[in-house]
């Protein structure tokens, strides 16, 4: 590991608004008070890379909590800093495998999950690290409220199909989808916060999908 990781690593631990591993179970269904201090909703972010999505998400929106979840504390060290440098008081980073989500948020202590731009696992062999696979969306719908949604951005073609299939499979309910946001009516302030990833992915002329869902049945 480069010394310029290292730095971040080192730096992160010391972070107010970062907690690490099994320090985060202690805040199991209690994530708004004791991080936050108070009861406004809290909403993920779902392997949020160097966290533009929260903390933009959290700029917009004072009236929410916002959560990065990731497992790299050297990504997770820039959302972090950026946070702790402007001030910004509703947002906080979680360094954990997000298979670890029921051991670190109780039923129905979420309101809203983000995706961005996850690693798309293509290969087959790979589908149940898939982030939109039938285990990780068990996962979720304990963790979300009953009237909880669910959004996923992604360049990936496959991984939006498969996607696409596995809300058609639990017949849940889509409100919105597209597979060209940026030539699509649906983009508002929200929609168009873009990553360090799908800075580089419109940078190639690559179609970003999107589709938000709900656990409820259609």
């Amino acid at each position: 590991m480069g010394k310029d990781k290292l730095r971040k690593f080192a730096e992160v631990a010391t972070f107010e608004n970062v907690i690490q591993l099994d320090a985060g179970k202690e805040y199991k269904g209690k994530w708004a008070e004791k991080q936050f201090g108070n009861t406004n909703p809290v909403v993920l972010e779902l392997a949020c890379g160097k966290g533009e999505y929260t903390v933009n998400l959290a700029r917009l929106f004072p009236e929410k909590n916002f959560i990065g979840i990731d497992f790299k504390g050297n990504r997770i060290w820039r959302g972090a800093k950026t946070a702790l440098e402007d001030g910004i008081k509703n947002v906080a980073f979680l360094r954990i495998q997000i298979e670890t989500l029921l051991e670190h948020f109780a039923e129905n202590e979420i309101d809203e999950i983000w995706i961005t731009f996850p690693d798309p696992q293509p290969q087959d062999s790979r589908e149940k690290k898939r982030l939109t696979g039938p285990k990780f969306l068990d996962r979720y719908k304990i963790v979300m409220k009953p009237e909880g949604m669910m959004n996923l951005k992604t360049d990936n073609d496959g991984f939006y199909a498969y996607t696409l299939e596995q809300i058609e499979l639990q017949n849940l309910k889509k409100y919105k989808e597209t597979t060209d946001l940026y030539h699509s009516d649906l983009v508002d302030n929200v929609l168009s916060i873009k990553t360090y990833y799908e800075k580089k992915y419109l940078a190639d002329d690559k179609n970003i999908n999107y589709v938000k869902w709900s656990f409820e049945k259609r």
